[in-house]
């Protein structure tokens, strides 16, 4: 009896397990996702973000340090060269100014005693009075007293230049676009208290990956835009390549020259640039659109046709404001899903949400 309950639960089993495997297993659900058609150097010129700032841009410091006592500029003032921009407390140069004056009366003192001794010692030698030897003592004496008035006078002008360099004066024309200094603060030689910027001629400024770099050249064209006035633009030269990479970001820093700018480009304006006749370069994508596993990255591709994605293998490298550049594995033209990647699987249905062109 209980062999034939045993055959009969087994054949139960048997027939139960291979009922459960013929079931199909469940279909993934229909994703909606985000697309994008990936082109060359889509994102990088995207990217292309910057500040208008002035071609000549100079530092105004005293030749000398000491206390501030007045700043007549301040930022946004126009200045021409020569006005007046601060004044430092000239005490303490008056005082040496003094004492130089007076070393120098000293001196030249000395040194009238000491060509008068000489000149009497001379006529006394003529006469055979003094010998030979006590004159050239004299003439000696004379050409230290002389050497000491030179220095002294060297002494009471570096005074009177170091007096002079308590007022700072406009170097160049222009107009203040910052302040380093308040009055009553002490300032070091060489310090800046105002910036003067020529606002005629100016630049965006931009810092670009390198592999956009790698594509540009001197003197390549460009359109730039300012951000909050869409509707203009103004033609750009691009004048200036880093020579180096930034150490922490890794990119460089360009400098693309505008041309009859309008005053929607005033000084710290952020604008954009976008390639005339384009850059040329890698694709490059979001961040997101890449799903990494194990060191190993790869992106969704979509294939219209029947609504599915297909998982394929990238190489990709970092580039800047969140994109990398993919370097193979994905032509240009192709659709790559770019939100939700890792809730996707190889050959997934999918629903397109937004096409991007």
């Amino acid at each position: 009896m209980n062999k034939f309950y045993s055959i009969a639960l087994t054949l139960v089993l048997a027939s139960t397990l291979a009922a459960c495997s013929s079931e199909a297993p469940p279909e993934a659900p229909i994703r909606p996702v985000l697309s994008i058609v990936a082109g060359p150097n889509s994102a990088a010129v995207a990217g292309f973000v910057g500040v208008i700032e002035p071609q000549v841009s100079v530092d105004q410091s005293f030749r000398v340090g000491g206390t501030l006592v007045t700043r007549t500029a301040e930022v946004g003032d126009t200045v021409s060269i020569g006005d007046p921009i601060a004044t430092l407390d000239a005490t303490t140069y008056d005082l040496s100014l003094e004492t130089a004056r007076a070393n120098l009366q000293t001196a030249q003192a000395q040194y009238d005693n000491a060509a008068a001794s000489e000149g009497r010692l001379r006529t006394l030698n003529q006469s055979d009075v003094i010998s030979t030897s006590n004159l050239e003592e004299s003439e000696q004496q004379t050409e230290a007293a002389r050497a000491g008035l030179v220095q002294a006078q060297s002494r009471v002008k570096q005074a009177e230049e170091q007096l002079a360099y308590t007022g700072l004066k406009a170097s160049i024309d222009g107009v203040v676009t910052a302040i380093g200094a308040e009055p009553g603060a002490v300032v070091a030689a060489g310090q800046a208290v105002v910036t003067i910027a020529q606002p005629q001629d100016r630049d965006l400024v931009i810092d670009v990956p390198e592999e956009v770099v790698q594509g540009l050249s001197l003197g390549d064209r460009f359109t730039v835009v300012p951000q909050l006035a869409a509707d203009v633009a103004a033609d750009g030269t691009l004048r200036e390549i880093g020579p180096q990479a930034d150490p922490v970001t890794r990119t460089w820093r360009l400098r693309i020259g505008l041309e009859n700018p309008s005053q929607d480009f005033w000084l710290g304006t952020t604008a954009s640039a976008v390639p005339q006749g384009g850059v040329s370069g890698a694709i490059e994508l979001p961040q997101v659109a890449i799903k990494t596993v194990d060191g190993a990255t790869s992106i969704f591709v979509v294939n219209e046709t029947d609504a599915t994605v297909s998982q394929r293998n990238v190489t990709v490298a970092p580039a800047a404001n969140g994109f990398v550049t993919i370097q193979s594995g994905l032509e240009s033209g192709e659709r790559v899903v770019i939100a939700g990647v890792n809730s996707l699987a190889d050959g997934q249905k999918i629903k397109l949400e937004q096409e991007s062109k």
